[in-house]
């Protein structure tokens, strides 16, 4: 509370317009309505969720500041910080006011009035051991009694004051000294230095020793001088870890130890360029990536893509999109993922298929069909062209996987690090970019695991769609990273041509569409000819199967021919016309009709009886030849309604003879058996089912056996498989169920208990790629449909799917 306090007297010092960039800065703290008063927004700054929302958007400086902070805690003033970064040189004492005003920017740091830097408690307590070291001595002795402290300071040659509380004072202002500390060290054990020496360059978690038993007993060489003096502390049970003050440990680590600071960002090789090639290199891309995703998306519309039962579309459909479209894999992840996020395609059942969405887009010009995606890409919360796991297996796309904050913030360091570029100025080298994603985003996630080079595939994806050209920010990258949507749709608009309406078609049978093709002339060359490339040029060809597609969809070869000459820009070339003209000619010489049965005889005039009778109307009876009748009708409808209509027919078989209907006794061929008890049978028992169970006589009246039935009690229904008497013993295990139902009932509770009490399990997961592995998981957090939990087989924290969830074993 009192850190509250100070946060809203330093708000509300804050003139105007310092307090609307904290807010500006702080869009996350904002989901809730806007504050009404200073007090309100410091609650706000001090919720844990909301120091996790901006962690990810901090710089490397501002992120190694507020470690540095978090080690130093009550202690740490901007002299003490800058000494431990090691900030002396005027270049790094600018840097770090610069640090310290982009993280006072974010009401990430504020001064209390007494030079003293306080931080919000969520931010100090996103460290668990801040520059690997343990707390400060005062928090570390707060279980500690007057008498052990009054036995430190005798052994230190200090008189005990008389309370505790002095006591404890005069400890903490001797180990505050570090030269005092450097001294008294030097006199110690080789045991005891060697041990003290280890412990202040490991964190606290990599020094842990665990003594159990009466004090002094089982000590590693060397602690109990160190504990008799308090240079190392553990718990007065003996039960818990040796730990090592932050005071003592900074003074061990000697006045030449700094923090890691690293206040400018990284140097990319870079090389001069002018606007005008980043201009035109951006346009080029940006309109083939435009080119491409229409062409995509059109084959979605075409024949929307199936998606795998375990979600996503595979391999197989990319490539088929891929193949249709003329484009590489990740342009088609890329269209299919911003075109999902913009609501052009949508599931529907077991497809992907576009949306009313998709025709409006579609008939839009290229430059605003390239700003919808751009911006779709810009807030996508996964990396879309990201095509291997872990394992190096095949990833489908849209396979929902849950949002990766990580990989939002790499783009967003992309874009942030190409703007800081100077200008005329590229990296000779995209690649060269990562390290400066990394120092603007280090928290960022390099989604593949493959890359050879830091944000590698961010990079590429930047560069596919015109958003990164020559190594640097393309006029419409800009406008992206700046939220400028007018100013993109006007930058965009500029960039790309227009689309083209026409096509050259050539005496080879070819078409060539410079430009993006309009949405009219592309479904007419798609609907006529097979699309050879596509891009910032794109090319069909005409040839008899695809003129007989047209003509197999309805179309006449007038209508052929009048649509490709108002689509041409010259007069159709003669072997097109002779092309059409003799496909046309034979098509159709053959033609198949349906048939469920065949209805012949000799006399035409009893066959064109028949196909004109009323009662026969229901057989659709149609007539191929005077002696020849069809009908959709199956043979033994047929066979029933001519003989209900007063004719005589006979049924043939497939060879042609007449089929003889004879019909041969049925007989059973042994008694048939009592009706069997269900005895061992699973599931509820019903009272008929008991009655069938009961011994009955021949000669039992009716109303003793109903008598018998009210009596029978009703049936008790089975316990649950938990023995708790109610259908779910948690809360927990009643949601693990819902989401995971391929696991049976002890599968859900075992897994329910790991997520409750902590303990590791071991599951039998279904991952995207559709592979099955085993993984080991421990500190297991529930969040349907996900469960978040440490991966003891990647060493790293995973997100699983609890429908993917098909087997549970004890860890």
């Amino acid at each position: 509370m009192k850190s509250r306090s100070t946060l809203a007297t330093w708000l509300s010092e804050l003139d105007g317009s310092r307090l609307a960039r904290v807010l500006a800065m702080r869009k996350d703290a904002a989901s809730s309505p806007e504050p009404r008063s200073v007090g309100e927004l410091a609650d706000r700054l001090q919720r844990p969720g909301s120091v996790a929302l901006v962690l990810p958007q901090l710089t490397l400086p501002c992120l190694q500041a507020a470690e540095a902070l978090a080690a130093l805690g009550a202690r740490a003033t901007r002299d003490s910080l800058a000494e431990l970064l090691g900030s002396t040189s005027p270049a790094t004492v600018h840097a770090l006011d610069a640090t310290l005003e982009a993280l006072s920017d974010r009401a990430l740091l504020w001064h209390d009035g007494n030079e003293a830097l306080r931080m919000p408690t969520p931010l100090r307590q996103a460290w668990s051991t801040p520059l690997g070291l343990d707390a400060p001595l005062k928090e570390l002795l707060a279980g500690t009694t007057s008498e052990e402290l009054r036995g430190m300071l005798t052994v230190l040659g200090i008189k005990p004051p008389g309370t505790k509380q002095q006591r404890l004072t005069a400890l903490v202002e001797h180990h505050s000294d570090a030269e005092r500390v450097a001294a008294l060290v030097a006199g110690a054990p080789a045991a005891t230095r060697k041990l003290l020496e280890q412990s202040s360059r490991s964190t606290p978690r990599q020094s842990l020793v665990v003594v159990f038993g009466a004090p002094g007993r089982d000590l590693r060489p060397g602690a109990r001088w160190a504990l008799d003096r308090g240079l190392l502390l553990q718990d007065r049970h003996r039960y818990g870890p040796l730990r090592m003050p932050v005071e003592v440990a900074l003074a061990l680590r000697g006045p030449d130890w700094h923090a890691p600071f690293e206040p400018l960002p990284p140097v990319a090789q870079l090389v001069p360029i002018t606007s005008s090639e980043v201009e035109r290199e951006a346009a080029v891309a940006a309109t083939a990536f435009t080119a491409h995703a229409a062409s995509v998306l059109s084959a979605c519309a075409t024949a929307p893509p199936t998606r795998l039962k375990s979600g996503g579309i595979g391999a197989r459909e990319l490539a088929r999109l891929g193949k249709a479209a003329q484009a590489d894999d990740a342009v088609v992840r890329i269209a299919l993922e911003t075109a999902y996020a913009a609501e052009l395609l949508a599931r529907d059942g077991d497809r992907v298929a576009p949306t009313e969405a998709y025709d409006a887009w579609a008939k839009q010009e290229p430059a605003e069909q390239l700003a919808v995606l751009l911006r779709a890409w810009r807030d996508l919360p996964l990396t879309p062209t990201r095509a291997r796991d872990e394992d190096n297996k095949a990833l489908p796309a849209l396979a929902g996987a849950p949002d990766c904050d990580g990989c939002l913030q790499a783009r967003h360091g992309l874009l942030t690090a190409a703007a800081g570029l100077p200008t005329g100025q590229g990296a000779k080298v995209a690649s060269e970019l990562g390290p400066l994603v990394a120092w603007h985003r280090p928290l960022a996630d390099d989604a593949s695991p493959q890359d050879t080079a830091p944000f590698s595939t961010v990079i590429r994806e930047g560069e596919l769609l015109g958003v990164l050209a020559r190594g640097a920010l393309s006029p419409l990258g800009a406008h992206l990273a700046a939220h400028a949507d007018e100013e993109l749709d006007i930058t965009a608009r500029r960039l790309l041509p227009p689309a083209t309406t026409t096509a050259r078609i050539g005496a080879d049978l070819t078409a060539v569409v410079t430009g993006t093709p309009s949405a009219r002339l592309a479904a007419l060359l798609d609907s006529t000819a097979d699309r050879e490339t596509s891009g910032t040029a794109s090319v069909w060809r005409f040839s008899a199967g695809s003129i007989r597609r047209a003509l197999d969809a309805g179309r006449t070869p007038d209508n052929i021919t009048a649509d490709l000459t108002a689509g041409s820009a010259t007069a159709l070339p003669q072997p097109l016309t002779y092309l059409i003209a003799d496909t046309a000619r034979g098509h159709g010489r053959v033609r198949i009709a349906p048939a469920a049965c065949v209805i012949h005889g000799d006399e035409p005039a009893l066959l064109a009886e028949l196909a004109a009778h009323r009662a026969l109307s229901k057989l659709a009876l149609r007539q191929l030849a005077p002696t020849v009748l069809v009908s959709g009708s199956p043979a033994t409808t047929a066979l029933a309604a001519l003989r209900a209509a007063g004719y005589a027919p006979v049924a043939e078989t497939a060879g042609g003879t007449v089929r003889i209907e004879k019909r041969l006794p049925q007989r059973a061929a042994t008694a048939v058996p009592p009706p069997r008890s269900n005895v061992g049978r699973r599931g509820p028992r019903t009272t008929a089912t008991r009655a069938s169970e009961m011994p009955t006589d021949a000669g039992m009246d009716v109303d003793v056996l109903a008598d018998r039935l009210l009596k029978t009690p009703p049936n008790a229904p089975e316990p649950d498989p938990f023995g708790s008497g109610v259908p779910f013993a948690t809360d927990t295990e009643e949601i693990v169920a819902g989401y995971a139902q391929h696991l049976s009932y002890s599968d859900v509770r075992q897994v329910a208990h790991a997520i409750d009490t902590g303990a590791a399990i071991t599951v039998e997961y279904t991952a995207t790629s559709g592979n099955r592995t085993v993984r080991t998981l421990s500190d297991l957090e529930l969040d349907p449909p996900y469960l978040h939990a440490w991966c003891h087989l990647r060493e790293a924290e995973r997100v699983f799917t609890l429908s993917r969830i098909h087997g549970v074993m004890p860890a």
